[in-house]
């Protein structure tokens, strides 16, 4: 009696629309907590994208060239990141953010959208944002190390390095010219 509803549900589960299924052997809990990882990064680097950006249209003043390049390269290495992230999403079997309305209510970075904003400040906010960026990453690292997703670990671990270059670069723009190192 055991085995033929054990082999019932195996048919009933055979039957299942075979396009829903991941196409990866992560389990459904694993594809779940990957995806929700993945996508919260995906949110926040289209948010750290964006900010960035908006400072290197508008930054000025005395430094304006070295923070304009600075801005513009680290804008580009974070979008850089969006598609991968996406795409690792899919490959485990999830949904990716489908409009910026989702990315807004899912981003955990701190918009600014003051007309203008003090150049030391653009570039302490950065740091501070990609300082929280890189925990993030860690976090989803671990997410994702616990159900063993290797691909998503790998991937993660770049973002981390360059993260921490980003955050490295704003830290030392941001320090007072006057202090010493010693």
């Amino acid at each position: 009696m055991k085995k033929a509803a054990t082999r019932a549900a195996a048919a009933r589960t055979r039957k299942r629309d075979a396009r829903l299924d991941p196409p990866t052997d992560l389990g459904a809990n694993a594809v779940g907590d990957i995806s929700a990882a993945l996508n919260l990064l995906l949110a926040d680097a289209f948010a750290l994208y964006l900010k960035t950006k908006n400072f290197h249209w508008h930054v000025s003043g005395p430094h304006f060239r070295d923070f304009h390049l600075m801005f513009d390269e680290q804008a580009d290495q974070i979008f850089a990141m969006t598609d991968p992230i996406a795409e690792r999403v899919r490959k485990v079997g999830g949904k990716t953010l489908h409009s910026t309305a989702e990315i807004a209510r899912t981003t955990r970075i701190l918009e600014n959208e003051k007309d203008y904003v003090e150049p030391s400040d653009m570039v302490a906010e950065l740091r501070d944002d990609n300082k929280d960026f890189v925990a993030r990453l860690r976090a989803a690292h671990a997410v994702c190390a616990d159900h063993n997703d290797l691909g998503s670990t790998s991937l993660i671990e770049q973002w981390i390095d360059e993260t921490e270059r980003r955050l490295w670069f704003l830290f030392e723009t941001s320090r007072n010219a006057d202090s010493s190192g010693h």
